[in-house]
């Protein structure tokens, strides 16, 4: 199995995909270059699948990756709260295939391609 290094070390690169993974989780839409947005999808797609699965290991196992950040202010949910609350349950039909990405263009000043990626 291979995977995008994205020009850092292990450590920086799964402390980048957490927070990444953290703010498509309580944002469900975010814009990042297109290189960060496939690797993100395949994590983000496993943190949904152990959100259908809802057993408490799976919870303990998302909650071990997904920082832990206030998603709602109002009833006081964190990221793991929704994934398992709100989004999950939207997806218990679908097999996979929960992200959507879409080009927006170069970004200025590097010129990365840009995407957005959000839950579908």
């Amino acid at each position: 199995m291979s995977y995008r290094k994205l020009g850092r070390t292990s450590d920086q690169r799964k402390a980048l995909l957490r927070d990444l993974a953290t703010d498509l989780i309580i944002n469900e839409r975010i814009e990042t270059t297109e290189a960060r947005a496939k690797e993100l999808r395949s994590v983000v797609e496993k943190l949904i699948t152990l959100g259908k699965r809802g057993d408490l290991h799976a919870r303990r196992q998302a909650a071990a990756f997904v920082r832990h950040e206030v998603a709602n202010e109002e009833n006081n949910q964190d990221a793991v709260q929704k994934l398992f609350a709100d989004i999950a349950p939207r997806y218990a039909e679908r097999q996979g295939g929960y992200t959507r990405i879409m080009k927006v263009g170069p970004r200025r000043g590097d010129g990365a391609p840009m995407v957005v990626i959000e839950l579908v």
